[in-house]
């Protein structure tokens, strides 16, 4: 309660990122630094609202926001930001006749978030494989992807390796094509009142139990 009712509330700091060790990677958020990028269809917020694991979940404040996405959801917001980080992870990763394997993962995941909200499919999935079986016919690439997966569930080294030749030739296209059609430009936000109305109402739950 201190640290929200301060007059230099706005001069603290409102993340929490602790070391990656052998079994925790903790990432988080004040909440309303939260609902501000939810607001904003922040993909990442997104995906941890749609995880299918949860530990542990206090208060009603996750609810309230899934319960919101239908009418506050941004699409566009989110093909930006996953069309921006398939590009950037290709052109780091994937420019040669030698890759580390590993990382088609880092350019596959996004790029195929963008050919889910392409279709209009809903908000993108956590799940990896939803993301393939919305997106992508039967056939080899599909296959080859679904190899690397079990590869890489098994424990498999996936250090560098030559171009797997299915899988960057259909990064290349779907860039050049995303590139040459462009998105359209109407970014939507959520509305502010509705999210002021959660912050309130969370702050009564954890406060006034």
């Amino acid at each position: 309660m201190d640290w929200y009712l301060s007059v230099d509330l706005e001069s603290h700091r409102d993340v929490i990122e602790l070391p990656i060790d052998d079994d925790l990677d903790i990432n988080g958020w004040d909440l309303r630094k939260a609902l501000q990028l939810f607001r904003k269809s922040n993909p990442a917020l997104l995906e941890w609202l749609g995880s299918p694991i949860s530990y542990r979940e206090q208060h009603s404040t996750a609810q309230k926001m899934r319960d919101l996405v239908p009418t506050s959801y941004s699409p566009v917001s989110c093909m930006y930001h996953y069309f921006s980080m398939a590009k950037r992870n290709f052109r780091e990763y994937l420019r040669g006749d030698r890759v580390r394997t590993k990382k088609y993962f880092y350019v596959l995941r996004p790029l195929l978030a963008v050919l889910w909200l392409e279709k209009r499919l809903s908000v993108v999935p956590t799940e990896f494989r939803l993301l393939i079986e919305g997106t992508l016919p039967d056939g080899e690439l599909k296959n080859v992807i679904y190899s690397l997966i079990e590869e890489k569930r098994s424990g498999v080294e996936m250090d560098d390796g030559p171009a797997i030749p299915v899988i960057s030739q259909f990064i290349k296209d779907q860039i050049t094509r995303l590139e040459a059609e462009g998105f359209e430009k109407h970014v939507q936000e959520a509305p502010a009142e509705q999210l002021n109305q959660i912050f309130r109402e969370t702050l009564d739950e954890a406060w006034c139990p």
